[in-house]
């Protein structure tokens, strides 16, 4: 690894401090060098506040060294005003001399425009350094701008012999006393909230309401609470379920709307007659949601693999055996590793067709 690559990995390693907190920005990390040390460094923490660019020199102390430093970023400098105005200005005018940058912006606001900017300034800028890495930490905002659509993750868990939920449970009449059955352990399902506060949304499937009543947030780890996108065709959901509380924004997909939105719960209406996974991501898209992970239950976990519409499938194999009930979806991938999570194997997929 040479020098550039060094420092961008330091920009990618600090980047990754934003992950879930910077949503719908990319997670951006920059280094400011001078005479082979680091005088300052940071990374974009959240929409709407400071660009990774302008912590870093805020964050050196004898700013006479910028003239003569390099600035290393693991993706393009912005040219445009958005929240805050271009980095590419804040360069400029530091007279910084040297930028080195991890990979080119997809955004069409940015898309190389930074990059010419600087070069007609006088820059001296190098591009494309440990690009796939940097791609990879910017997964979700890659794909929502080359793709148009978000980063879809799909994730359950299953018993020894394959089934997501036992066939029979105890009737009950009231909801808020309806518990999910836990197939993985309290582990799993920490590290299952981890993942929450990581996308943007999450998305369940009617029945999934129905029998588990969840609250689809991250109370077991720390972090922003995902939109939750709830499918309920028939308008089946009962009215004092924790998806109607008006905690979190909540997006309830259905075939006809019958009451009114409200700023923390709104109803969108398609057709459940046509195709519905390209539907639902086309509508995530009109919402600037930039990563979804789809919990279930099978029907939608099975829809969205069939129209080979996922970017990776996170998938528990729990100690039970349930020896009937409802079977795991079906995905014709090849593992791509393979993690104990406690007592519980996690089975990563990634698809790359």
């Amino acid at each position: 690894m040479n020098s550039n690559e060094k420092y961008i990995q330091r920009c990618i390693d600090l980047a990754k401090n934003g992950l879930g907190t910077t949503y719908p920005n990319p997670m951006v990390g920059s280094v400011i060098v001078y005479d082979g040390k680091i005088i300052g460094e940071s990374w974009h923490k959240k929409a709407g506040e400071g660009h990774a660019e302008v912590n870093a020199v805020n964050s050196v102390k004898d700013k006479s060294l910028l003239s003569k430093a390099t600035i290393y970023v693991s993706l393009e400098p912005c040219s445009h005003f958005g929240k805050t105005p271009p980095c590419c200005d804040l360069i400029i005018q530091n007279k910084i001399p040297n930028v080195v940058i991890g990979t080119v912006d997809p955004n069409n606001k940015v898309a190389g425009r930074g990059i010419q900017r600087l070069i007609d300034a006088g820059i001296n800028v190098k591009v494309g350094f440990l690009e796939a890495e940097c791609n990879e930490l910017n997964k979700r905002f890659f794909t929502f701008h080359q793709k148009k659509r978000p980063y879809i993750i799909l994730k359950w868990a299953e018993s020894q012999d394959g089934f997501i939920a036992p066939i029979l449970r105890q009737a009950q009449d009231d909801i808020k006393e309806k518990k999910p059955v836990w197939i993985t352990s309290k582990y799993s399902r920490q590290l299952v909230h981890k993942w929450r506060s990581e996308e943007q949304a999450i998305l369940v499937g009617t029945q999934t309401v129905i029998d588990d009543n969840p609250k689809l947030d991250v109370r077991d780890w720390t972090g922003n609470n995902p939109v939750r996108i709830v499918l309920d065709r028939k308008n089946r959901i009962p009215k004092n379920s924790t998806i109607f509380d008006n905690q979190v924004k909540t997006i309830i997909i259905c075939e006809s709307i019958n009451e009114k939105s409200s700023e923390n719960c709104i109803f969108e209406s398609i057709d459940f007659e046509k195709e519905i996974s390209t539907q639902i991501i086309e509508l995530l898209y009109k919402y600037e949601i930039q990563s979804v992970i789809i919990e279930g239950g099978r029907q939608t976990l099975q829809t969205f693999i069939d129209n080979n519409l996922w970017d990776e499938a996170l998938i528990f194999i729990g100690k039970p055996f349930f020896k009937q009930g409802i079977q795991a979806p079906i995905i014709n991938h090849s593992c791509f590793d393979k993690q104990q999570i406690g007592q519980d194997e996690l089975k990563i997929y990634k698809n790359h067709d």
